[in-house]
């Protein structure tokens, strides 16, 4: 899997694609290495994935890399600078620490260029590995957040499960996806070293699965960002409508609700164009304050006005539906019935999302997508200067990102009761708080769609394309051309699905439980599973020979996987049924969205595939 420095983005640490100025370095990490004759660079052969290498020989450099970093933080901790005011607002505004790798090591020659394997030094290793470490632990904490926080589905989280449920449910999710990204960290830190550097979740699973699964992991991967577009789009489009439409409906039904997704998807495409994103951290705080903002003014309006009961009759109170035969019952906004809240689980006719399980569950599904982000945690850790203080970035972001989901969600679902849209911005009335926040949420929005857009492309280019039919790199004069019309393509298939699907509620959750739920909860358990079952099967008579450098095992096959089991009894049985609940999770997910999905097809939404109705339209 191509590498996706996503830390970048934010640390101003250079172009995502980076490595493809090297054609060698692409050649080797996408399996066409063993036709390449003569030189090579250390970063070709550190990007890699090799078949070879065995799963103890990782460990053992990872573990010389961990000391290293032991020593060296030590040493920088004695010549730091005194606190001081000015000396934080320097360092906030720098491009971070570089490892001064001389004044550990000596004052050897650096040579990036080899012949043979045998002539690269330790220091030549180490320094083509960490040229880019430069996060911190406060650098992390906002990029997790950054990554995670999106508060404005928390009110109909609750709306759908009620202040008791959704209150246990986003406590115990936050729980679960805390452990996933611990299990993470903890791979990383025994998996990763100078030698063979640990970029992204494919290269994890490849280490311990193989290359089979590492192949599952970016079909995956690739899907969810292409179906996070599609979301955007039909989000973005949704506030282009409301803007469209005008204070008390004073445009009708607005600018045509297919074309508002249109206007998103083009600027996408010309979004998308862009290469070079280097400054690309500035845009990601815009989106951050931009949602901030938003949730803000949403909780404050909510509590001086009425709920935006025209959006709630388009998109969940078609005729025949419980939710629109109770609450709208001429099918009309007047009369409707008064705000009403719930302790325990909505009954039957007050939860948008539907009736019953499947409709707690679409809430609860929305409670799995607010925690999703375990996936970008290997990208943000292969750019961290110490990778051991990881868990105090992750840590505070979890707490942070928990008060706010509780805070929000609570605050708006006990204004608004049953009328709560699952975009909070668009679920108040005021015309002119509404396009306010609607401007800035597709600003944010649009933001959030070309880091998508792009990572999708890449992804996809690189694992599929390039991998499997031999396309050139993405640097030379053929790949800029591709690149350019592969942006439109992709835009346009996620503008279709975008397009196809009437509901964004029921879309959203679906894209929640198959994806995001799965990469937050579901591989960081299986990832875990096979990892220390493999650690455990290590013997006291096999070692790691220096001559040869390959580590020297006594057996394999079942019969290893089996003593690790056994080494492992308790915790890999926990994991065992932490992975089987989160398919469970997944499954039901995926079926409850897929049930609305059917009803919103059949009837239950006013929009319908491609129409030019906008369920925003009284």
């Amino acid at each position: 899997m191509g590498t996706q420095n996503l830390a970048n983005f934010a640390l101003d640490g250079g172009d995502p694609r980076e490595g493809e100025k090297n054609p060698g370095l692409f050649a080797l990490e996408h399996g066409h290495g063993g036709s390449r004759k003569g030189e090579f660079t250390i970063e070709a052969s550190q990007n890699h994935n090799d078949p070879s290498v065995l799963f103890e020989e990782y460990l053992h450099y990872a573990s010389i890399t961990r000391a290293e970093e032991r020593a060296y933080e030590g040493n920088l901790i004695q010549r730091k600078d005194p606190w001081s005011l000015g000396g934080i607002i320097k360092n906030r505004f720098s491009k971070g620490h570089v490892h001064d790798i001389n004044a550990v090591v000596g004052e050897d020659n650096i040579v990036t260029t080899h012949n043979n394997f045998s002539t690269v030094t330790d220091l030549e290793w180490r320094r083509a590995s960490r040229a880019l470490r430069t996060a911190s632990w406060g650098s992390i904490f906002f990029l997790i957040t950054t990554d995670i926080l999106g508060p404005t589905g928390a009110p109909w989280a609750f709306a759908n499960t009620g202040y008791g449920p959704g209150a246990a449910l986003y406590t115990v999710f936050g729980l679960m996806a805390s452990i996933s990204g611990w299990y993470v960290w903890g791979v990383y830190m025994r998996m990763d070293s100078d030698r063979y550097p640990l970029r992204d979740f494919g290269q994890a699973f490849f280490r311990v699965f193989g290359s089979e699964v590492r192949h599952l992991i970016n079909v995956l991967q690739s899907l969810q960002m292409f179906m996070l577009v599609a979301v955007l789009i039909l989000s973005l489009g949704g506030s282009v409508s409301q803007v469209s439409i005008g204070q008390d409906g004073a445009n009708g039904n607005g600018v045509c609700f297919i074309v508002c997704l249109l206007i998103i998807a083009i600027v996408g495409m010309v979004l998308g164009q862009i290469r070079t994103l280097q400054r690309f951290g500035w845009l990601a705080n815009l989106s951050v304050w931009t949602t901030v903002i938003t949730s803000f003014m949403a909780i404050g309006v909510s509590a001086t006005s009425s709920p935006n009961f025209a959006v709630m009759l388009g998109s969940f109170g078609g005729p025949g539906t419980p939710y629109g035969d109770l609450n709208f019952p001429n099918g009309t906004i007047t009369p409707h019935l008064p705000v009403k809240t719930f302790a325990g689980t909505p009954p039957d006719g007050y939860a948008s999302g539907g009736t019953g399980f499947l409709g707690t569950y679409q809430g609860i599904n929305t409670i799995i997508y607010a925690y999703g982000g375990a996936m970008l945690f290997f990208n943000l850790l292969a750019e961290m200067r110490n990778p051991w203080d990881f868990w105090k970035g992750m840590l505070c972001a979890d707490i942070f990102i928990y008060l706010v989901y509780m805070f929000f969600g609570l605050f708006q679902y006990s204004y608004q009761g049953q009328y709560t849209y699952n975009t909070a911005i668009q679920s108040i009335n005021p015309y002119n708080y509404q396009t306010a926040g609607n401007i800035l949420s597709i600003i944010g929005g649009l933001i959030a769609a070309a880091l998508y857009g792009n990572i999708g492309i890449k992804v996809i280019y690189n694992n599929v394309f390039m991998e499997l039919f031999g396309f050139p790199s993405l640097v030379t004069k053929r790949g800029k051309i591709i690149w350019v019309l592969m942006v439109p393509i992709y835009w346009s298939l996620a503008f279709i699905v975008a397009g196809a699907v009437p509901e964004l509620g029921d879309f959203s959750s679906l894209v929640g439980a198959f994806c995001i739920g799965n990469f937050t909860y579901t591989f960081p358990a299986l990832l875990k599973i096979g990892f220390e079952i493999k650690k455990a099967a290590m013997l006291p008579e096999e070692s790691f020979d220096e001559a040869t450098k390959k580590y020297i095992r006594v057996d394999s096959g079942f019969k290893r996987w089996m003593r690790g089991y056994k080494k492992t009894f308790f915790f890999t049985s926990f994991n065992i049924f932490y992975f089987l609940g989160s398919l469970v999770v997944c499954a039901l997910g995926c079926y409850s969205a897929i049930m609305a999905l059917i009803s919103a097809f059949g009837g239950g939404s006013v929009t319908t595939s491609f129409s030019c109705r906008s369920p925003y339209a009284a």
